[in-house]
C-alpha cells in the first residue's frame, strides 16, 4: 500500500489551521455534518432529473455514532460519495473544494443549499483525532475506496468493501493530556448539544445513535438496554418559513428557548431580503436588558448562520452600539466564507446586511413610538440611555438623524415623555430655543430658581435628569433649526426689551459693587450680574461657554480625569430684598457685612445646584451670625 504525502504547500496549511487558525476545536463536528450535508443535497440535486438514483428528499439522513471503547467517532451520510479520483483532488490536495466546483458547474437553483464551498473544513478533524478514515462509494461506481491518514505526514488511498452508496468517516480520537481532555468528544450528550448548537438547522435528518435504558416489555420490573438512533436536530428554521405559517407564540416561543429568556420579548421583526446579498433575519426587542448589558462584560452581536449552519455565535459587526440590546439571528447563503467558515473573507456583505438590519431596527422603533407609546416608553425607560449613548458617541450626521426622533424627554409643562418634534410642534412663536434644566429628579427641577420666568411664559422645559442627557443635546445642538438651550445658559436672551434696558441701568449703577462681590469670591466666578430670570428666589448660578455646571459635576466625577471649570456666572435678583440689603451695606461702607453676605449667596446658589459648599463650617457659622 503506497503511501502519498501531502503537497509542501498543503502540510504547511494544516499544521497552520490545526494549531492556529481553529479557536474552537469543538468546530470540527459542524464541518464534517456540513460536508455529509452537501453529499446529500448533491444526489438529491441528481434525483430530481435522474430516476435510477430511487431515493426521495425523506430517504437521506445523517449518521453519527460514538464508540467508547475504540474511541471512534463515526460520520456516516448517503449522498452522492466520492471515486477515486475525487478522493485525491478533494481530500488529498488542501482547499480544492469538490462542493465550489459543484456549484460553479451546475445551476443549483433555489432548492439545493451549498454549504461547504472551500475545502479546508474536512481537516478541522485532525483537531481532536489522531487518525482519520474516509471509507466513500460513489453514485453509478461499483467500486468503493479507502482514505485514510494520520495528519501531516500524508494519506492512503486504497480499495474497500462498502455495500451503499455514500461517505463513512472514522474519527480515532486521540488520547487525554494534562491540557486536554478529548473523552468528552466521546460522549453522546457532548455531541449532541454541539448538533444543537451547530447544525440544528441542517436540513437533512441528522441521527445519533444512544443507548436507552427502559424496562422490559414483559410484566417483570427488570430493564434491557438497547440502541435507537434519535434526530437531533430540527432541519427547518423557523427564520425560513413564510410569516403566514406562524402565529406570536411560535416567535415568542423561539425567543425563550434559543435565548434563555423568561419574558416574552417587546417586539419581533422577521425579515426576509433578496437582491445584491439574500438574507432571512430574525430580531428581537427584549423586555428588559442582560443582567450585565450597562457593563463592560455585556458583547452585543447577533447569530450568524450559513445556510443553517452556525458561523458566529455573536457577529457583533452585525449590530452598530446603539441597537446592540437586539438579540437574533442572520441567516444567509451568500457570505464569502474562508477557512471554512470559521472567518469571513470579506466584510462587503456583512456591511450591507448590517445597514439593512439598522434601518429594519429603527423602523419597527418608529413604528411602535407611533402606535402604541406606552410599549415604547416601556422600552426607553430599559434602552433609551444606549440611544443617548449612540448620538454622544458618534461624530456621524447621519446616525445622530437616525436616533433623534427616537428620543424621549421628560416634558415639565406636560408632566409626561416627548419627543423633540412634539416640543418643537408645541412651541409658542416667541419662543426661539428648545429648553432644557439639568438636576437629579423632575421635582427638583421644578425647583430651580432659573425655571421661574419660563414657567411665567407658558414655556416648557426638558428635564434631563441623568448625566448623559445635556451631552446628548450638545452634540444634537439643534432640532429643525430650533437650537438647544439650557436654562442655566447665561445668554438665555427671553427678556423682554424693557426688561433688558431696566437691569442694564441698575447694573451700571451697581457696577462698583458687582466688581467688589467678584473679586471677593477670588476667581470662583467670571461675573456677578443682575438677572431678570429670577422671581421669588434671591440668586442662581448660571454658566458661560460650552461647558455647564452639570457637565463639569459630571466630567469631574470619572476617573483619572482632568479636571475642568464651568465659567459661573452669580446673578442676582434685584427685586428681592437681600440685593437691597446688599446695595445698603456697600453704600455704608459696610464691606465685611457685604463680603459675608457675597459668601452666603454663592454657598446657597452651590447648593440650590446640588454642588457641594466648599467650607460647611464658615456657611453654618455666618447663617447664626446673621441671626444673631
Amino acid at each position: 500500500m503506497e503511501k502519498k504525502e501531502f503537497k509542501a504547500e498543503s502540510k504547511r496549511l494544516l499544521e497552520m489551521m490545526i494549531n492556529s487558525i481553529y479557536t474552537h476545536r469543538e468546530i470540527f463536528l459542524r464541518e464534517l455534518i456540513s460536508n455529509s450535508s452537501d453529499a446529500i443535497d448533491k444526489l438529491y440535486f441528481k434525483s430530481l432529473t435522474d430516476d435510477k438514483v430511487g431515493l426521495n428528499k425523506d430517504d437521506f439522513a445523517i449518521q453519527i455514532r460514538a464508540d467508547k471503547d475504540n474511541r471512534t467517532i463515526t460520520i456516516s451520510d448517503n449522498g452522492i460519495g466520492m471515486t477515486k479520483e475525487e478522493l485525491e483532488n478533494n481530500l488529498g490536495i488542501i482547499a480544492k473544494s469538490g462542493s465550489l466546483a459543484f456549484k460553479s458547474e451546475n445551476d443549483l437553483g433555489e432548492d439545493v443549499d451549498i454549504i461547504g464551498q472551500f475545502g479546508v473544513g474536512f481537516y478541522s478533524a485532525f483537531m481532536v483525532a489522531k487518525m482519520v478514515t474516509v471509507n466513500t462509494k460513489a453514485y453509478g461506481s461499483d467500486e468503493a475506496y479507502q482514505w485514510q491518514s494520520e495528519g501531516v505526514d500524508g494519506y492512503t488511498i486504497e480499495p474497500t468493501i462498502k455495500d451503499s452508496v455514500g461517505t463513512e468517516i472514522v474519527l480515532t480520537i486521540k488520547d487525554n493530556s494534562e491540557d486536554d481532555n478529548y473523552d468528552e468528544y466521546l460522549e453522546t450528550y457532548r455531541l449532541e448539544s454541539l448538533i444543537k448548537k451547530y447544525s440544528d438547522y441542517v436540513r437533512f435528518p441528522i441521527k445519533l445513535e444512544k443507548s436507552i435504558t427502559k424496562p422490559k416489555d414483559d410484566d417483570s420490573e427488570e430493564t434491557e438496554t438497547v440502541i435507537e438512533n434519535e434526530t437531533i436536530n430540527s432541519m427547518v428554521p423557523i427564520w425560513k418559513k413564510n410569516k403566514s405559517e406562524l402565529k406570536e407564540e411560535d416567535y415568542n416561543n423561539f425567543y425563550k428557548n434559543k435565548f434563555n429568556e423568561f419574558d416574552e420579548p417587546l417586539a419581533y421583526m422577521h425579515v426576509k431580503t433578496e437582491g445584491v446579498i439574500s438574507y432571512n433575519a430574525l430580531l428581537y426587542i427584549p423586555k428588559r436588558p442582560a443582567y450585565d448589558y450597562y457593563t463592560k462584560d455585556f458583547e452585543k452581536g447577533l447569530q450568524l448562520y450559513s445556510n443553517g449552519v452556525l458561523i458566529m455565535d455573536k457577529c457583533a459587526d452585525l449590530l452598530p452600539d446603539h441597537f446592540s440590546f437586539v438579540k437574533g439571528i442572520v441567516d444567509s447563503e451568500d457570505l464569502s466564507l474562508n477557512i471554512s467558515r470559521e472567518m469571513l473573507q470579506h466584510d462587503r456583505q456583512l456591511k450591507l446586511i448590517a445597514k439593512n438590519i439598522e434601518k429594519t431596527i429603527k423602523n419597527e422603533l418608529t413604528k411602535m413610538l407611533n402606535n402604541d407609546r406606552p410599549k415604547y416608553e416601556q422600552f426607553f425607560k430599559e434602552f433609551g440611555m444606549q440611544l443617548k449613548a449612540g448620538i454622544q458617541s458618534s461624530f456621524m450626521s447621519d446616525v445622530r438623524d437616525n436616533l433623534k426622533d427616537l428620543i424621549l424627554f421628560h416634558s415639565l409643562k406636560e408632566n409626561k415623555m416627548v419627543t423633540f418634534d412634539e416640543y418643537v410642534t408645541a412651541m409658542s412663536e416667541e419662543q426661539k430655543y428648545i429648553l432644557y434644566a439639568t438636576g437629579e429628579s423632575v421635582a427638583q427641577i421644578e425647583q430651580l430658581p432659573q425655571a421661574d420666568l419660563i414657567k411665567d411664559k407658558g414655556w416648557d422645559i426638558l428635564c434631563c435628569t441623568e448625566r448623559i442627557d445635556e451631552f446628548t443635546l450638545k452634540m444634537l445642538m439643534s432640532y429643525k433649526d430650533k437650537q438647544f438651550k439650557s436654562i442655566a445658559d447665561e445668554s438665555l436672551d427671553i427678556e423682554t426689551p424693557e426688561e433688558k434696558e431696566e437691569i442694564k441701568n441698575k447694573s451700571e449703577e451697581n457696577k462698583e459693587l458687582f466688581n467688589f462681590m467678584k473679586d471677593t469670591l477670588n476667581g470662583k466666578i467670571t461675573e456677578v450680574k443682575l438677572s431678570s430670570r429670577l422671581k421669588s428666589h434671591p440668586v442662581c448660578l448660571t454658566s458661560k461657554g460650552q461647558i455647564s455646571i452639570e457637565m463639569e459635576k459630571v466630567l469631574n466625577s470619572m476617573p483619572n480625569q482632568n479636571k475642568v471649570n464651568a465659567e459661573r456666572v452669580l446673578e442676582i435678583n434685584p427685586e428681592h430684598s437681600v440685593f437691597n440689603s446688599i446695595v445698603q451695606a456697600y453704600a455704608n461702607g459696610d464691606k465685611d457685612k457685604v463680603t459675608k453676605y457675597t459668601n452666603l449667596l454663592y454657598s446657597q446658589a452651590l447648593l440650590i445646584e446640588g454642588l457641594s459648599i466648599e467650607n460647611p463650617v464658615e456657611f453654618s457659622n455666618l447663617i447664626c451670625e446673621l441671626m444673631n
